[in-house]
């Protein structure tokens, strides 16, 4: 029971390929059991958490979502996250991550601090840190035929590997550059780790308002990373005679057709992080590409 007496609820996302991730959700599950919380796990996972006697609170991921609950636990890497991220946005409600990945830049937790987070959670000791959202669509003859939204990324590229696309990026309404590329990304502050990176984008720290524009192998003498304004509208116009598939966060997707717009901006909605560790992005960075700091002499703090 919460504090004014009424039942208490959350959802438990997990990898369900990995043991170590059901072993994992087991301790929780058995934590916030214990605390007279109820669990609600997608039914697809249910059998694998718990059992053939299987699970009592269960929900279809192709339904509609459980109401009430106060947070989703996510046990997995950052692609389960990020499918997690969806059923927290459409509850609003925090989300927080137990990696069990390989880099696991959106997870909060590793496994070997299960019991210590589990008790955080159970007390509500954690704060929300909320993470820029992208507001995405798609617009062909005048009319909008597609809109999504994005954690990470939107990523607007070519369909056919043989073959480039020509786009006119716009920033503000202005046109920017016109480039013939593999596509064009816009990511924000959190997702500057993931495919944006990769791309050759900067690395933003995750409290700073912005959005980045990263254009993909694009032949041209401007064709470098952009920082630009949360304010900032973002247009990707689509040549006549090119059509382009349309990625949001590597899991919604559509395809713009030729001579058509996407259109991208910053969401006035935040997805919200509940974090348990005060932990500086600065140390996250350094464990998680094991960056070279041996030798650093720390600074006595005023």
């Amino acid at each position: 029971m919460s504090s004014d007496g009424a039942p208490r609820a959350l959802v438990m996302v997990t990898h369900t390929g990995r043991d170590a991730a059901i072993r994992v959700s087991r301790s929780f599950l058995a934590a916030f059991r214990e605390a007279g919380i109820e669990v609600w796990l997608p039914a697809d996972e249910a059998e694998a958490v718990c059992g053939e006697a299987g699970h009592q609170s269960t929900f279809s991921p192709d339904g509609p979502p459980p109401l009430g609950v106060e947070l989703v636990v996510v046990v997995g890497g950052d692609g389960t996250i990020l499918r997690s991220a969806e059923l927290a946005w459409s509850l609003d409600v925090p989300l927080v991550g137990v990696n069990l990945g390989h880099v696991g830049f959106l997870a909060e937790i590793e496994p070997d601090k299960v019991s210590d987070v589990a008790a955080a959670l159970v007390a509500r000791e954690w704060v929300a840190e909320h993470r820029t959202v992208l507001d995405v669509s798609v617009h062909a003859d005048g009319h909008e035929v597609w809109r999504t939204w994005a954690l990470n990324e939107v990523s607007v590229e070519k369909q056919a590997r043989e073959r480039m696309i020509s786009v006119m990026l716009e920033v503000d309404h202005r046109p920017l550059s016109q480039w013939g590329c593999d596509g064009v990304l816009c990511a924000t502050p959190t997702g500057s780790t993931a495919y944006a990176w990769s791309a050759g984008g900067p690395v933003v720290w995750p409290d700073v308002e912005a959005m980045v524009v990263v254009p993909l192998s694009a032949h041209a003498l401007f064709a470098r990373p952009l920082v630009v304004s949360p304010q900032s509208h973002v247009g990707i116009l689509l040549d006549e005679g090119y059509s382009a598939v349309v990625w949001c966060d590597g899991r919604r997707t559509t395809t713009a057709p030729p001579g058509s717009r996407v259109e991208v901006t910053t969401s006035p909605r935040r997805l919200r992080f509940a974090r348990v560790h005060a932990r500086p992005f600065t140390d996250r960075l350094v464990a998680k590409f094991d960056l070279p700091v041996q030798g650093w002499r720390e600074e006595p703090q005023p």
